[in-house]
């Protein structure tokens, strides 16, 4: 078993982001370089039928998504990249794990008992509305980390809970089974940036303030300038760490770029050159995997063709070891 294996998903319910980007992908591709881990990617199908209930924008988002990795460079000769529901293994892997979950586990969800308590508040049934795909989202969160055996998963704080919760349920399969899964460690990197939105609250699409990733030249300035300052003057001092615009500056630039932005905040830039340096700045990043991006949704069957393949290396591992699960828990073959 490898030494170093590292999984993530991304949920496939929306358009990818500034704060998508800066916060997960970049990162990510940057981890997928190290040559002692093997790296698993995958596109959550299965995660967004959770929330999402409108087929063909779940399926645009996956030509989205899938399209965004492969054109800001993913390695697919090195990473393995698939689709969720091209593996069959993980939602029969979910059913051991079901079988194996205290229902007290899941009730301690910060997702469901945010959805009840919300509900409570508003003085409906506890339970109105809420589906049992979203009670059980954290075993099928676990089963997509066990299936590979993943060491390590990169994780915001708020999908920390859901790491324990799959450490907690492999360890009781495996006690109840034997050996089979090992431990997964939640990886919380402080120093990823939570970018803020145009309105300065977390760049999120709950809030409607998301910037999306691959708009047009124009349209991305647009986007940039609309991001809230204050009223102060140019000419004025400011102060870098208050401002929204900084923040998502930083995220982009190097460290003599910031070191030069921060002195010129110092000097009273005014607002308006600060945003036109920020989009020459994110435009000059983005530009050439722009283009690359326009190509691939314009031909989904690369996309398809690199999807197809990395199912056949993520099954490769996958099949063999549901079978010796299933041996485990007694299911198999009489003969």
């Amino acid at each position: 078993m490898t030494q170093h294996r590292s999984l993530t998903g991304i949920t496939t319910s929306g358009t990818p982001h500034l704060g998508n980007y800066v916060g997960a992908i970049k990162p990510a591709l940057a981890a997928s370089q190290d040559p002692a881990a093997e790296a698993y990617y995958f596109l959550a199908d299965y995660h967004a039928l959770v929330k999402c209930f409108e087929p063909e924008r779940l399926h645009q988002s996956t030509l989205e998504i899938a399209a965004t990795w492969l054109a800001l460079g993913l390695d697919t000769s090195r990473a393995v990249f698939y689709r969720q529901s091209d593996i069959p293994e993980i939602p029969e892997l979910t059913w051991l794990l079901t079988c194996m979950t205290a229902k007290g586990l899941m009730n301690r969800s910060h997702a469901y008992k945010a959805a009840v308590q919300a509900n409570e508040s508003a003085g409906e049934d506890p339970d109105f509305g809420l589906s049992m795909g979203l009670f059980n989202y954290p075993i099928l969160m676990s089963a997509d980390i066990l299936m590979f055996n993943a060491t390590h998963v990169p994780v915001g704080r708020d999908q920390a809970q859901h790491l324990e919760m799959a450490r907690d349920i492999a360890q009781r399969f495996n006690h109840h089974y034997g050996e089979h899964f090992v431990l997964p460690e939640a990886v919380i990197d402080a120093q990823v940036a939570t970018l803020p939105g145009q309105d300065g609250r977390k760049m999120s699409k709950s809030y409607d303030n998301t910037i999306p990733l691959w708009l047009p030249e124009k349209q991305l300035r647009k986007q940039i300038m609309r991001i809230v300052t204050n009223s102060q003057e140019p000419g004025e001092p400011k102060d870098p760490d208050s401002a929204n615009v900084y923040a998502i500056y930083a995220a982009f630039a190097t460290p003599e770029q910031r070191a030069a932005m921060r002195a010129a905040f110092a000097d009273g830039i005014a607002w308006g050159e600060v945003k036109q340096q920020l989009f020459e700045l994110i435009n000059a990043e983005l530009a050439e995997p722009r283009a690359r991006y326009q190509e691939l949704l314009a031909s989904p069957a690369i996309i398809e063709t690199e999807l197809q393949a990395g199912a056949a290396r993520a099954r490769a591992y996958a099949r063999p070891f549901m079978q010796r699960l299933r041996s485990a828990v007694g299911i198999g073959s009489l003969a």
